[in-house]
């Protein structure tokens, strides 16, 4: 089980889907759960006083990023204290780069880390974020979607299969999740590049060893049809959350050439646990 969380609490864009999404998992799982949350720093000071000036501004700027920081967490300690868990929260004021090293570090240490879907309409570091702790923490993240408010559950769970290196990453991430669900369906991603020797049959004869029946719907590979059957099937099956290996190709390629990691950030509409 997951025993040690951490949450990413946006200061720029709401906070309600990484409150609400961590603190319920922490409530379900009896997880300790970290919050984090970061004010960011301009970078963009013109030097064009003297040394005691320039100093002065940045000292501002620093204030007014930890009171964005403190500000977010105030929410989340206001509804964490009405509940039943053992929690702790940070606030601190950085410049974009250090405030990516620093909450991939504690990632790192954590057996998960909630995270809020990117929102491509708004100029923001906290949509980049999410994507770092992804490819540099070594460890799962459970993107809510900005639409989500309330509890989260993970009863009806699909797991993203093509046989892939980072589908099984995902799949034993998943594990803590899926022993607990009371239904899994595995969405099978068919065609020329899938994997014979890790087929879809073996996986699930593998989950039927542990004790977990799951069922199978299947669908083509073609690229551009990947990720609507995904959430084509989230819908049909009333899922609760999606697992999926996350970029497979590089960020380079998904951007250039399109991606379903890229095309599922953008449009979830359940939580999706992502491992790199």
């Amino acid at each position: 089980m997951f025993r040690n969380v951490l949450v990413h609490i946006p200061t720029e864009l709401s906070v309600r889907p990484a409150v609400d999404g961590s603190i319920s998992l922490a409530a379900s799982t009896g997880a300790h759960l970290d919050a984090m949350a970061i004010g960011y720093e301009t970078t963009n000071i013109p030097l064009v006083a003297g040394g005691a000036a320039v100093a002065s501004i940045f000292e501002v700027e620093h204030s007014r990023a930890l009171e964005r920081a403190e500000t977010a967490l105030r929410i989340f300690d206001l509804e964490a204290r009405n509940t039943d868990i053992s929690y702790a929260s940070r606030a601190i004021s950085a410049i974009p780069a250090e405030a990516r090293g620093i909450i991939c570090a504690s990632a790192r240490l954590h057996d998960l880390t909630v995270v809020t879907q990117p929102q491509s309409d708004h100029d923001s570091y906290d949509n980049v974020i999410p994507q770092e702790i992804l490819f540099q923490a070594g460890r799962p993240v459970l993107y809510m979607p900005y639409t989500f408010r309330g509890t989260f559950s993970a009863r009806r769970i699909g797991i993203c299969w093509d046989g892939s290196r980072l589908a099984s990453r995902a799949l034993h991430d998943a594990m803590p999740f899926l022993r607990e669900a009371d239904a899994l369906t595995v969405i099978s991603i068919t065609g020329p590049d899938a994997i014979p020797d890790s087929s879809t049959d073996q996986l699930v004869r593998y989950l039927a060893r542990s004790g977990l029946p799951a069922k199978v719907a299947s669908f083509p590979s073609h690229r551009s049809e990947i990720q609507p059957a995904i959430l084509s099937s989230a819908s049909d099956e009333s899922l609760d959350l999606l697992v999926m290996g996350g970029y497979g190709h590089s960020r380079l390629q998904e951007t250039l050439l399109g991606g379903v990691t890229r095309e599922m950030l953008h449009s979830m509409t359940v939580p999706v646990l992502m491992s790199h």
